[in-house]
């Protein structure tokens, strides 16, 4: 399992009853969780004592319980620093799980030894942009909503990234990997991270099951004679490890890298275990 174990202002305590128990900085959040399915006694003084709760709905959606959290407030990953707000559908503008993978590829970027173009898709608040380029890379943050790359911004303001070099672009992904088809333009490596289901800014509609492959069919026209990486993350329990090796290893053979696929975790501080949060595919050369 890639596992996001190098945080000090996030950690999961506790799990139980379909929620987790998280510490964002200072704060006490409990979310809903769908791995989270077994029903073992709420121990930690934290289940009592939390600072906002999102009630999932038998409907669907859900909303918001507050208790002394104010309406935003940061953490810190290494030399990044994020902006965190509690908005809808139980998001707080970060997964802190995918900080597995900016170890890794910023580890390959700073040994590259060569400048390295990093294409982002869904790049949504930017922490895999920032990861990027704290590293050296130049990056091409796209995403579909212009209030995420507006948040992306302040993230890279905060983490005193402002002049790094970043190419803010919002745009339906499929549709810009189509134009830098046409212009010719080419990547050292590309990440995505689409979700399970969304719509464009002129209502194009995004199933992952049914748009990640041609996705990536395209997006191998933009890679470099020598790529660096290829990153793709699901949060689909449909898009398991082994779906993932598989139409990588389909696309990307030719460029004669390794391809790994696994679970990505967060360990759980009060009794070891690691909750599963999606799957990721990594291509590496």
């Amino acid at each position: 399992m890639f596992l996001a174990d190098g945080w000090k202002d996030y950690e999961v305590i506790d799990c139980s009853k379909g929620e987790k128990l998280e510490r964002w900085g200072k704060y006490l959040l409990v979310r809903p969780d769908p791995q989270v399915i077994w029903d073992t006694p709420k121990k930690e003084k934290g289940w009592k004592h939390m600072n906002g709760h999102y009630h999932r709905s038998a409907k669907g959606g859900g909303e918001w319980e507050f208790f002394d959290l104010p309406k935003q407030w940061t953490i810190h990953y290494q030399s990044l620093t994020f902006n965190l707000k509690p908005f809808s559908f139980k998001h707080t503008g970060l997964f802190p799980e995918q900080a597995a993978n900016w170890d890794w590829f910023s580890a390959k970027i700073r040994k590259a030894g060569r400048p390295i173009k990093v294409l982002n898709l869904f790049a949504y608040t930017g922490g895999a942009t920032l990861a990027a380029a704290a590293a050296g890379a130049h990056v091409t943050h796209v995403d579909a909503s212009k209030g995420m790359v507006t948040w992306a911004k302040e993230n890279a303001v905060s983490s005193g990234l402002k002049d790094a070099p970043i190419r803010w672009i919002v745009d339906d992904c499929v549709k810009f990997v189509e134009r830098e088809i046409r212009r010719g333009n080419h990547y050292d490596a590309i990440i995505m991270d689409p979700p399970s289901y969304g719509r464009g800014p002129k209502g194009e509609i995004w199933k992952i099951e049914d748009c990640i492959y041609p996705l990536v069919q395209l997006c191998v026209k933009l890679l470099s004679d020598d790529p660096l990486f290829f990153l793709i993350n699901s949060y689909t329990t449909g898009l398991q490890p082994a779906v993932l090796s598989y139409m990588m290893n389909t696309e990307l053979k030719k460029f004669h890298g390794t391809i790994t696929a696994d679970e990505i975790g967060l360990p759980v501080s009060s009794n070891g275990l690691v909750l599963p949060c999606g799957a990721s595919g990594r291509f590496e050369r």
